[in-house]
């Protein structure tokens, strides 16, 4: 049975990161963007993060620019972006697809998963993915769930 922790995926400052490496950790995945309007939403998630990382939640951020070239940067100016203005220590991946043909592994997996309002596709930036310590995906929520409004979520899955 296919897990989260069975991916890879290339971390934004360009090391390849297995994604093993957080087994019997809650996962909170996001396809996030710089120049969106849910962009303020990364104050949210690191929020999340900082509250529950030491009991094993870890946030990860894939920037994506399919969706109106809302995250126009390179990695790096997307790093510095995400975390000048929004204080962003969660760990965060080099750019990817979340549809169409080219769409991240992980994506891929995720939709395949949880199906959203779209059938499989993801409809917007700041489409948020929980996954449960053991790899699977539990909860999927829309862009316009503020981050908060899953904490309840979090924290029953940190319990499990």
């Amino acid at each position: 049975m296919t897990t989260a922790f069975d991916f890879t995926a290339t971390a934004i400052d360009g090391a390849e990161r297995a994604l093993a490496d957080y087994r019997g950790r809650v996962l909170l995945v996001v396809n996030t963007a710089t120049k969106c309007g849910f962009t303020p939403q990364l104050a949210g998630l690191e929020e999340l993060y900082k509250t529950y990382v030491d009991q094993g939640l870890v946030v990860l951020g894939f920037p994506c620019d399919q969706f109106m070239h809302q995250n126009p940067g390179d990695d790096e100016e997307t790093a510095t972006f995400c975390e000048r203005n929004y204080g962003v220590t969660f760990p965060m991946f080099s750019v990817v697809d979340v549809n169409g043909s080219d769409a991240h592994p992980l994506y891929q997996w995720l939709k395949s998963e949880k199906k959203g309002l779209l059938g499989g596709a993801v409809k917007w930036n700041f489409t948020k993915f929980l996954v449960g310590r053991d790899g699977q995906v539990v909860k999927r929520y829309g862009s316009n769930v503020e981050p908060e409004a899953i904490a309840a979520d979090i924290e029953a899955q940190l319990a499990a």
